[in-house]
């Protein structure tokens, strides 16, 4: 049975490509724009500047699926930021690494054929 955590890596890619504001991120984690700033401050989620004059940041889908991940092993295990932003790299490395396999799979089933 597939755990609550183990959505796909791609997930990220299926959501437009529409970047986030702190604030929309915020939300979508429903978390204070605090809470995103810190774990930005602490390298563990990435932000990209909005332009070169704000200072602003915005957001990508896969760091919203990647915060969304972070925020709930926070929330659930009471992890700190580090632990959960592992914790979510290797569950991350895990997908792309069956991602593979299962490519590889396919084409071995197709040279059978």
């Amino acid at each position: 049975m597939a755990h609550a955590f183990h959505l796909p890596v791609q997930l990220g890619e299926l959501l437009d490509n529409h970047a986030l504001s702190l604030q929309d991120l915020a939300r979508a984690c429903r978390r204070a724009p605090d809470w995103v700033s810190a774990h930005v401050a602490a390298g563990v989620i990435e932000a990209s500047p909005a332009d070169g004059h704000t200072g602003e940041w915005h957001f990508t889908s896969t760091t919203l699926v990647r915060a969304r991940r972070i925020a709930q092993l926070e929330s659930s295990f009471d992890a700190d930021p580090y632990l959960a932003a592992l914790t979510t790299d290797l569950m991350e490395e895990v997908a792309e690494l069956r991602r593979r396999v299962a490519q590889l799979q396919g084409g071995a089933l197709k040279k059978e054929s």
